[in-house]
């Protein structure tokens, strides 16, 4: 049995050791905001935070965020997260949006370590999530609008 905190709320299951993080959450705890996109941890789809850091829970096993605490987009909360999803609509950002649960996730964690990034901090920030509709440059300008609503 693992046993974790996920969004907030101290959670076990009976997984095998070596199943992934996004299975568990998805299949068996029922959050399905985090996608399954390649499973190699190539296109960002599946962002998680681990203890307030991104990661790719596609090829994280869950043996492995035991004691820890896991953040899905379900459970992104406060001002930087309110600032990206009301820029993301503001810019009318998604397309097809199966990405942008993960696109939100990492624009978040970028926003939260650096508030006034540049456009090679945005994208070197955002290199591991692939978009399939290609709106990089809305999801560019979503995280600048998002910065200018943190600094007023």
């Amino acid at each position: 049995m693992t046993q974790f905190k996920l969004n907030g709320r101290d959670v076990s299951v009976e997984s095998e050791d070596d199943t992934p993080l996004l299975w568990v959450v998805r299949d068996e705890l029922g959050l399905i905001g985090s996608k399954f996109g390649c499973g190699a941890a190539q296109c960002g789809a599946c962002t998680m935070y681990l203890d307030g850091q991104p990661i790719r829970s596609c090829v994280t096993a869950v043996s492995d965020v035991s004691g820890k605490e896991i953040t899905t987009i379900e459970g992104l909360s406060g001002k930087v997260a309110d600032a990206v999803r009301d820029a993301w609509v503001k810019l009318d950002v998604v397309q097809c949006g199966y990405c942008q649960s993960g696109q939100i996730m990492a624009a978040a964690a970028l926003l939260s370590d650096n508030p006034k990034p540049t456009d090679d901090d945005i994208d070197g920030a955002m290199t591991g999530n692939i978009c399939r509709c290609n709106t990089y440059q809305r999801i560019r300008a979503a995280i600048h609008v998002a910065s200018d609503t943190l600094k007023a």
